[in-house]
């Protein structure tokens, strides 16, 4: 067997393992109030895809964040490209970058609270918890460029649109892709907690805090795993993206 093949059929065997302790410990529990079945909240999830609020909540929480993740991925760029040509730089900006990687979320959105819209606290604070980590990866992959290659470039004279796109790009696109592998959980699930905080009009946020509100248990798993699903989606073909820009530009000359 593949080794493809044998990797997804680990995951699933995985999958329906978890599966089952969940749907055991609901039969245990009883109560679905206390804990619903795998099964309940899969008819819940149905019965709200069913619905076309459901799609504004999604579409308008898939807008917020995404907004948030692509202001921080271009700001990160350009930070990282500032920092690695100025020490001067570097000094001022590393240590906000470590503030805002040891602060709680959950202060930032209370004060973001204070300046900003309910409808904006979920894109700046997505935006927020990802700048860092994308600074970081890619200030790596630029400390880390060949200075063999950059000193040939300059023999050649090169232009500097070749130099990035053929020497610095190749070098930066890992550490980006790395990133946005560990980045966009953390946006995405920190852009949602703003909207459970601020609980925006139209957005995951609001319903999941309203089933907690009202008690509905298994409404509220439901919208639980809707983010779940999301954010595997997301991830997926937002990598899909860069491994493929990789590839166009790999194949230019």
């Amino acid at each position: 067997m593949k080794t493809p093949q044998r990797k997804t059929l680990r995951t699933l065997a995985v999958l329906l393992f978890w599966l089952a302790v969940w749907a055991l410990a609901a039969a245990a529990t009883g109560r679905e109030l206390l804990l619903p079945s795998p099964a309940q909240v899969a008819s819940k999830l149905f019965q709200l895809a069913g619905t076309t609020q459901f799609w504004v909540n999604l579409g308008c929480s898939i807008l917020r964040v995404l907004t948030g993740i692509l202001a921080a991925v271009i700001l990160g760029l350009l930070m990282a490209l500032l920092t690695h040509g100025s020490a001067l730089a570097r000094a001022l900006l590393s240590p906000l970058m470590t503030l805002v990687k040891s602060t709680p979320v959950a202060s930032f959105i209370l004060l973001a609270l204070l300046w900003l819209g309910r409808s904006s606290v979920p894109v700046f604070i997505a935006a927020l918890m990802v700048l860092p980590v994308v600074w970081a990866n890619v200030s790596a992959g630029l400390a880390g460029i060949d200075p063999q290659l950059l000193e040939l470039a300059r023999v050649y004279r090169l232009p500097r649109a070749r130099v990035l796109r053929r020497i610095t790009w190749p070098s930066v696109l890992p550490h980006l892709r790395a990133a946005l592998r560990s980045a966009l959980g953390l946006g995405w699930k920190a852009g949602i907690a703003a909207e459970v905080l601020t609980v925006p009009v139209h957005s995951i946020g609001r319903q999941i805090y309203e089933s907690k509100l009202y008690l509905e248990t298994t409404e509220l798993f439901a919208w639980t795993a809707a983010v779940v699903v999301l954010s595997l989606l997301i991830e997926g073909l937002l990598l899909r993206l860069v491994d493929g820009l990789g590839r166009k530009d790999g194949g230019h000359a």
